[in-house]
């Protein structure tokens, strides 16, 4: 089929096109303006990534906050201050100087003085059930039993075992560690807080063998002991490169310490040794152990709770290179708060877990397999804002535990390790807030309960 006459007229001017473009060398010249090529193409340059220089402003409503509109204007106005960086503390003891009272030197003598005359040894004292459950009955709430002993949220309690005087001890997320006198009727309430670390407080306890020394341990890799006798706090154990998730007493004199550390290792640290190192250290196969109980009576073996499971471990085999577990505590689906053996006999361990559940296990024979008593549907998902529950065994009544509830009305819960719920503590008035951490006194009838702000709620008779 010929071409039309408009066809070939196109091909004859597109023939001249590319002639005239050839004899300027129109091609060459544009390729010689082009960027010379990489010599390695395929060489990856990271970008760095721009740093930036202001903080993150969390924004929170002003009912979270308690703010009445015109507090939250004045509030906006002032400068933010990033509250959870803190500063390490040096190395070395620390003098009892308590932060909110410096320049009270009668009062805090009292104080000191007061600590020392109850520091006798007390011991553990079980009672009949009906007895002991007529006396949770007759524990009370008073607003006076309600104060802020620290800055933060809490993250550990303990009791002082005296028998005739009520001293409770408190530590914070931000590693304060504040001591409360409630026979104190000034009117600063017989509260002194101490800036003992920089981080969690994740573990308190008074000495059993010697209530005039209050050990406390955090996260950021220390660990004191505040002895009044000698008005310090000492530091006994000192990593910065770990950081501490709890400890117990190993020895029966209590000199001895085992302590967990975050990154899945246990450490022996005799307090009688100079220095702030440890004796012995050892690898577990147990991701992120939360918590660490030595058996009251086979001191050799302690319990762990970890990320996904809890183990028993043989602490007389820690100069291996790693740790295996003498057995494992089947059934939990989910990450394990804490687990502890019951603190007289030791033929129970208690777990809390994240899959809302509450186990005891029967320890009384610790064979190849540790039965499951019982399994107790609880609601244990505290959110962001709360410390998680950790299930504590009552010392009075060691086939009993108390936990924190989120539950309305606010309260406090007392099982029986059967499963059925022995009392539930509360007050309409005087609490208002989920207690998550809580402890219950060895000998009396009392029980502190701490919530995120900081406030203890005591109830006694």
């Amino acid at each position: 089929m010929g071409l039309s006459a408009y066809e070939r007229a196109r091909l004859k001017n597109i023939k001249e096109n590319a002639k005239f473009l050839n004899s300027i060398k129109l091609l060459e010249s544009a390729a010689s303006l082009l960027p010379p090529k990489k010599k390695n193409p395929n060489r990856v340059v990271k970008r760095e990534k721009p740093q930036n220089t202001h903080s993150t402003v969390v924004r929170r409503s002003m009912r979270l906050q308690n703010l009445t509109p015109s507090e939250a204007k004045q509030k906006e106005q002032a400068p933010t201050v990033e509250e959870n960086v803190q500063v390490m503390k040096p190395p070395g003891p620390i003098e009892m100087i308590p932060v909110n009272q410096q320049n009270d030197n009668k009062a805090m003598e009292q104080f000191l003085n007061m600590w020392s005359s109850i520091s006798q040894v007390c011991y553990y004292s079980l009672i009949l059930f009906c007895i002991y459950e007529n006396s949770l009955n007759k524990m009370k709430l008073r607003q006076e039993d309600v104060a802020k002993v620290v800055p933060g949220r809490i993250s550990s309690v303990a009791i002082h075992p005296s028998r005739s005087r009520t001293l409770v001890a408190s530590g914070d997320k931000y590693g304060n560690v504040g001591l409360w006198n409630l026979e104190d009727n000034s009117a600063d309430m017989g509260i002194y807080t101490f800036e003992l670390h920089s981080r969690y407080v994740g573990c308190l306890s008074f000495c059993p063998w010697n209530s005039a020394q209050l050990l406390s341990l955090s996260y950021d890799g220390t660990v004191r002991c505040g002895d009044v006798t000698r008005t310090v706090f000492d530091e006994i154990y000192r990593d910065e490169e770990e950081n501490f998730s709890s400890f117990d007493f190993f020895s029966s004199d209590g000199s001895v310490l085992i302590v967990s550390h975050w990154d899945s290792q246990l450490s022996l640290v005799d307090r009688r040794t100079p220095g702030t190192t440890y004796e012995g250290r050892a690898p577990v196969d147990l991701s992120g152990p939360r918590t660490v109980s030595v058996h009251p009576l086979q001191r050799e073996l302690c319990v762990v709770a970890g990320a996904g499971d809890v183990c028993v471990y043989d602490v007389r085999q820690l100069s291996q290179k790693k740790l295996r577990p003498v057995l494992s505590l089947p059934g939990h689906t989910k990450s394990v708060q804490s687990a502890y053996f019951s603190p007289v006999s030791g033929n129970r361990i208690l777990t809390t877990c994240a899959d809302d559940r509450l186990r005891v296990f029967d320890s009384s024979s610790l064979s190849s397999t540790v039965p499951l008593l019982t399994s107790i549907r609880h609601n244990n998902f505290t959110g962001r804002w709360l410390s998680r529950f950790r299930a504590v065994w009552d010392p009075k009544q060691e086939d009993c535990f108390v936990i924190g509830s989120m539950e309305r009305p606010r309260q406090i819960q007392v099982f029986h390790e059967n499963g059925n719920l022995v009392h539930n503590f509360w007050d309409a008035e005087n609490l208002n807030s989920v207690c998550s951490i809580n402890a219950m006194h060895p000998t009396r009838s009392i029980l502190v309960g701490g919530n995120s702000s900081g406030r203890l709620h005591v109830f006694r008779d």
